[in-house]
């Protein structure tokens, strides 16, 4: 079960200059910079406690990687508990579902709403 919307995930040209808006203007702070190599993210929230945070995206490769995703709004991800429980169950009810991916910070699927608009789900335990 989804228990939590964790994350907006936003899709920009320039991460430093984003990260930049808003760290500076804004006033949020850098939870983490994390690069694994092949794909970097930033995560930013008001507060470090903050329950949910915005994490910036270069859009230029995830178009690349998922063409399918619409870019020009951003994406939620959910937080769950058991993933594989849920990616049975959305797969069950002929939701579609995209391949589960293991990321530094945990599992994650994408899924697909009726009008193919994209969310993701990372579990947190």
């Amino acid at each position: 079960m989804i228990n939590k919307v964790g994350q907006i995930m936003l899709y920009v040209n320039n991460q430093d200059e984003c990260m930049k808006f808003w760290t500076e203007k804004v006033g949020f702070t850098v939870v983490s910079d994390e690069d694994n190599g092949h794909l970097r993210w930033i995560e930013m929230a008001p507060t470090q406690e903050a329950q949910t945070s915005i994490i910036l995206h270069n859009k230029e490769l995830i178009a690349k990687m998922q063409p399918e995703l619409n870019l020009k709004t951003p994406s939620l991800m959910f937080f769950a508990e058991d993933l594989d429980s849920l990616y049975k169950e959305f797969s069950d009810k002929n939701i579609k579902v995209g391949e589960m991916v293991t990321m530094p910070s945990g599992k994650v699927f994408n899924f697909a709403d009726n009008e193919d608009n994209y969310f993701a789900v990372m579990e947190k335990k």
